[in-house]
This record gives C-alpha cells, structure tokens and sequence, in this order.
C-alpha cells in the first residue's frame, strides 16, 4: 500500500475519531440547573396535582412544566417548616444530623455541601431569594439574598461585598412598590444575563419567599377571584375522627376554634359574625391571599423559561419545582404547616428535561427532601459523599423502575414543641398504605420549644380508606396487628437514620405511657 495512501487513511481515520469524540462530548455536555423553590406552596394549589383548587387554573406555567416533564406525587419533607428543610436541602441529612432542627439553626459555609460539590463539578453557582440559614452562603459564587424572611414589598438584600457578611445590604423599588416575587426574579435575570463565567453551566437557586404568611400579593392581582368563591374541603367544617378528639385545640385554626391565633385573626375579619360566617369569610379571605401569591410566584416562573428559550438556552437547562415543605389549607380546620398530616407533609416536586425525562410521566415512589442534594449533584455529575443519608431518583426521573431496596417509608419529626402555631413535638412513619404518629409531646432541648409538655398519644391512619385522614384508628382493634407491625418499622427507621433519641429518657418514659 503506497505510503501517501497509508497517510491519508491515518489522518482521516484520526479526524473521524477526533470528530466523533466531540460529538460524544458535546452530547455529554452539563446541563443547566434551575433550582425554583417556594415557600409554603402546598402541592394540592398546584393545578397539575389535581386537588379542589385545580378549577382554578391557579399555575399554568407550572402545569405546562408538569405536562412537558414529570410530576412526582409522593414527595414528602421531614421536618415541615422552613429553616431545617432548607439545611436538608443544602447538606442532604436529616434535621438532626445536621443539627438544624428548628428555625434557630443555621448552615456555615463548611456546611453548605450542596453548593460546595455542584460548583466542584464545573459549575457556576448562585442562589437568589429566601435562604433563611442565617450564616452568609459563602459557598455560591454569587449570592443576592433576603435576611431572614424579607420583605414582601421593597426587599432588602444581602450581597457578597467588601463588608463582613451582612453588612452589604441594597433595598429592592423605591417610591413605587416592588413585590419580593418580581424582585427576585429581576435578579435572577440580571444574573444570568450578565453571569463571569459563561463558559460553565450554571446551577441556580431561585427562592421565592411567596406564598408564605402573611400573604402580600402584588398590586396588580388584587382583583383575582374577587367574584369566585373557592372552593372548601369537607374537613373545614367536619373533622370527623381526626386527631386526639380530646385535644381538638391543637394548631392553629381558620375558624375560632383556636382562640390564640386563627386565620380570622389574620385577615381582620368581623368578630360580629355568627361562628360559620367568620369561618366562611375567613377561609375565602385566607384562600384568596394565597392563590394571589401563587399566581404571582407561577408568573415569574413564566419570566424565567421565557428567558431561556429565548436564549436557546432551555432545552440544555434542568428545571426543577419545589416547595420547602406542604401547608394546610383549611382541612381538618388548620393554617399553616408543621404537621404530619397529608398537606403539610407532601411536597410538590416537578421536573422539565427532555434529554432525559419523558412528557407526561407521574411517578409514585416515595422519596423525601434528604434525596434532594444526592439527585442534584448526579445530575451535575458529582459524586453523592457518603455523609448525605439520602440517595439520588435521577433513574426514577428518567423513567427507571425503582431498585428493589428502595424505601418504602419516609420518616418525619416535628421539633418546635407549641411554638407558634401550637402543634405539639412528634415523629412518624408515612408508608403507601398507612402513617404512624407519636406525639410524644416534650421540648426537649429544641431551641424556641414552649416548655410546657402536653400529654402523649398515637394516630394511626389508613390511607388507602381514608386518604384525608379524618379516622384516628389507633384505638381499633381491628388494627392492632398493624399498629405493633409499624410501631416495628418507626423503631427500626429511627435506628437506621440515627436519630435513637437515646439522650431523652423522658421521651422514652413517655413511649410506655402512651
């Protein structure tokens, strides 16, 4: 074979290789991360879940994004309320491993493991809105965040600046008001427009602080369903056999039951009225103030993917929905979150990736906040380290079946003994079929707890008759097998994620008194 010829085939037989290892890298190209969380934003206002309020049409955009991604229904926290579900978020543990059990933690930069690792990976780092870790986020490369939870209206934020943290600060509008949703979406765009390093993906953190209480929506949705009655779930007004029937003065209440504090309170509504109109008139004030908020944060969200395809930018970006934890929209006659129960527990998690993820798809495995971090950093290409207790359903997203040892059950607990909003310490267990609580009761050492101890009892309830859990069947006989069974499992998921509560003997004294 003639040398010239030998060449020629070498240098085009290289060029071919060179040239399809680009293609493969090029198809192996990081994508984009766009992290969207709200705060308190129930799964069940979301239209694409499908709940009583999905008439609506509360969320467009977010359906959109549900109908050209996949819409997870068994996505549950574990611990429902804002700063430790967001240390879950960042370091991929439960509240009491790293050690934010109440809303007077706080994550350090060493501890910010998320941001640490995804930015490790090649990326460029931001985190924009709500952050509430009360340490400076260190770990992002850039960082435009509210203090604690802000302002809804005219926003102060902190920023990486020459001054120790946080002593950079800027207020968002001036004499015409800006809504905090805009603000942060402003600032968003403004980062990623004008982003340093573009030559890497990004991973963005876009926290809302909408739709928490109290509910301040913008100007211009003070009209939305001025003439729409919302529409009421059956357990505002009947709560059956939920909960201790002793203890029916438990959390905080949209009618008077709770004399403390109730949504009426909230929302200036006449004390006059006969004990069902307050209650009425509460809950369209309460539901109307939320949805406002809601529709406001689902605008922005338009903002945003508006932006990447213009851009073209969309099709290489993950983006991702989520809610720091569920809230209680009136059933069972409850505001707020905190609790176990169903609509407090859920949250709401919605993914749009076409490379990967299937249009259309649901999924039903049961999956909590501590898998967040290990899902994302697969998705970046970092490896999970083996301090994170969860694990990635990146493959579940993917339209993977689940591995055999997949969870079955989610384990929860409520720290902030009758703080706030009067839900007494628990923990619990959530399978498919039934949820387990133990309301033990106790302070213990939980910073902002009440002291007062109020007494221990169970629930039990079966989901699968009773999915709005308005059947407290602990005491059925009929259910006792199952009680001792799952008793069992709680014991044994207590163990396996370490939290054996083995520094309070009184919590144990009161597991034989119950």
């Amino acid at each position: 074979m003639p040398t010239k010829y030998c060449v020629c085939l070498f240098v085009s037989c290289f060029t071919l290789l060179y040239t399809l290892d680009s293609v493969v890298k090029a198809a192996e190209k990081q994508p984009n991360i766009l992290y969207i969380m709200s705060d308190d934003h129930a799964a069940h206002s979301i239209g694409a879940y499908g709940g009583r309020l999905a008439s609506l049409n509360p969320t467009p955009t977010l359906d959109r994004l549900a109908k050209e991604g996949i819409l997870l229904k068994n996505v549950f926290c574990t611990n429902s309320i804002c700063t430790p579900s967001r240390a879950t978020l960042m370091t991929g543990q439960y509240s009491h491993m790293n050690g934010v059990t109440t809303l007077n933690g706080a994550i350090g930069k060493e501890n910010q493991h998320l941001a640490r690792l995804i930015k490790n990976a090649g990326y460029e780092t931001a985190m924009i809105g709500k952050w509430h870790l009360k340490k400076e986020p260190a770990a992002f490369d850039y960082y435009t965040v509210l203090p604690g939870q802000g302002s809804y209206f005219n926003p102060v934020f902190r920023v990486r600046g020459p001054k120790p943290w946080p002593k950079n600060e800027f207020r968002a509008g001036g004499y015409d008001s800006k809504h905090s949703s805009d603000v942060i979406t402003d600032l968003s765009l403004k980062w990623l427009k004008n982003r340093k390093q573009k030559q890497k993906p990004f991973f963005l953190m876009h926290h809302f602080k909408a739709p928490h209480d109290n509910f301040e929506n913008a100007e211009r949705y003070d009209w939305l369903y001025q003439d729409v009655k919302i529409p009421e779930p059956e357990t505002l007004w009947n709560r059956g056999q939920h909960g201790p029937l002793d203890l029916a003065r438990y959390g905080t209440s949209v009618s008077r039951r709770n004399e403390r504090r109730n949504m009426g309170h909230h929302m200036f509504v006449d004390d006059s009225l006969s004990s069902d109109e307050y209650t009425r008139e509460a809950y369209q004030r309460y539901l109307k103030k939320f949805l406002r908020c809601v529709r406001g944060v689902d605008d922005n969200i338009k903002r945003l993917v508006e932006h990447l395809e213009k851009t073209g930018e969309l099709e290489n970006t993950i983006i991702i929905y989520t809610a720091d934890q569920g809230f209680m929209l009136g059933e069972h006659d409850y505001i707020d979150k905190r609790w176990m129960y169903e609509e407090s527990l859920r949250m709401p998690f919605i993914v749009r990736y076409p490379k990967w993820i299937k249009a259309k798809s649901t999924n039903e495995n049961i999956i909590n906040n501590v898998d967040f971090a290990p899902t994302l950093l697969e998705m970046a290409g970092a490896k999970k380290p083996d301090f994170m207790q969860g694990r990635s359903f990146l493959p579940i997203l993917k339209g993977e079946k689940a591995p055999a040892d997949w969870p079955k059950a989610t384990y929860y607990r409520y720290w902030m003994h009758m703080a706030h909003h009067d839900n007494p310490a628990h923990y619990g267990i959530r399978t498919n079929d039934f949820k387990l609580i133990f309301f033990y009761g106790l302070p213990l050492d939980a910073p902002g707890a009440v002291k007062k101890p109020t007494p221990p009892h169970w629930e039990l309830y079966d989901l699968k008759k009773d999915p709005h859990e308005t059947k407290n069947v602990i005491a059925d006989p009929a259910y006792a097998p199952i009680v001792k069974k799952l008793k069992q499992r709680l014991n044994q998921l207590k163990k396996q994620v370490g939290d054996t509560d083995e520094a309070y003997p009184e919590l144990k004294a009161r597991l034989g008194e119950s």
